[in-house]
């Protein structure tokens, strides 16, 4: 049988309840003559694949023997499936109608794009963007993640202000991420050691490293649940964040450029553990000191470093958003 263009895989576990709602809409608007879906499953108990089987036999279904985390899951699935183009789709995400259309064509027509995200919406607050992506991601002079749309906890409703053009951007989501498979195999696909949060951001990353841009495209828009893994607030969620954001910067800036910007952001993250401890959120203030010393004993793994600072040619990277949103109290 002929391999279709485009693969949008989602990756399962134990998400039944989320496949229910979402994977029928997923089914309606994507599934045509070059496009297929699959769902990789990373050893699930809560019987979601039987459910797949039964409901959706049309639904391409790969099972894993265990939970593989979120980047090493993908890895497994895209290195099994090897269409052209993939999409990483989230189980929380809700579909629109031709959503996949425009980014195809976006990457089928620039062949020196790695990676596209479509805008993604809030599945709750509809007219406003989601905090994982919104209309597009930057890394600000600090590392510190922001979004066209984010600015930390300050979310814009979506006006139509970022709909103007395909933009080049320095992240592309992992809700709704897609891919040319070859530049995504060719940078090493997403970081297993990251397991989950920021790898998405860390393989954008080494794409530009390589050659590679990375964009968004307004023409497509996706509504998105967030934290259906770990919620905002959670400890393991802060320790995941904190501790592969170091590692980001860690490998992807040259070794004395990097001294430098980490021991700022110990600063940065001692300020954000003051925090938590004024808070009396003892369980975060832990997390943020074993995200540390656990980035101390990982970053010794990662030996080829750059030799120039290309991170802050990236988009975005002209900012700092700690003063701007706390100092100058900006909110877009």
């Amino acid at each position: 049988m002929e391999l279709k263009k485009l693969g949008v895989i989602i990756l399962n576990w134990n998400g039944r309840k989320l496949l229910e709602e979402f994977l029928p809409i997923a089914v309606r608007y994507t599934l045509n003559e070059n496009v297929d879906l699959v769902v990789a499953d990373n050893g699930s108990t809560d019987g979601s694949p039987d459910w797949i089987e039964t409901n959706f036999p049309q639904v391409r279904l790969i099972r894993f023997d265990r939970n593989y985390g979120f980047a090493e899951g993908y890895n497994r699935a895209i290195e099994s499936t090897r269409y052209p183009y993939t999409i990483l789709l989230n189980s929380d995400v809700e579909v629109t109608e031709d959503w996949w259309r425009p980014l195809l064509q976006t990457m089928e027509s620039n062949p020196d794009i790695g990676a596209c995200q479509p805008k993604i919406r809030s599945y709750k607050e509809r007219d406003k963007f989601e905090y994982a992506g919104a209309a597009g991601g930057y890394l600000d002079r600090l590392g510190y993640p922001y979004c066209r749309g984010r600015l930390f906890d300050s979310i814009e409703t979506d006006h139509g202000q970022y709909d103007s053009e395909l933009s080049d951007i320095a992240w592309a989501s992992g809700a709704a991420l897609m891919v040319r498979t070859s530049a995504y195999l060719e940078v090493g696909g997403l970081d297993a050691d990251f397991f989950a949060h920021m790898e998405e951001i860390d393989l954008c990353c080494r794409m530009y490293r390589g050659g590679w841009r990375v964009v968004a495209d307004p023409r497509s828009f996706v509504y998105h649940v967030g934290g259906a893994s770990l919620s905002q607030g959670n400890p393991q969620k802060t320790f995941l964040n904190f501790r592969n954001n170091l590692l980001l910067l860690h490998k992807n800036l040259p070794k004395a450029k990097g001294r430098r910007i980490l021991f700022l952001r110990r600063l940065a993250d001692s300020l954000a553990w003051l925090m938590f401890v004024a808070k009396l959120d003892f369980a975060n203030a832990r997390a943020i000191i074993r995200a540390h010393n656990d980035f101390r004993r990982m970053r010794k793994k990662y030996t080829d470093l750059p030799a120039s600072d290309y991170l802050s040619t990236l988009p975005g990277a002209d900012r700092l958003i700690v003063v701007d949103r706390f100092l100058l109290r900006k909110k877009k």
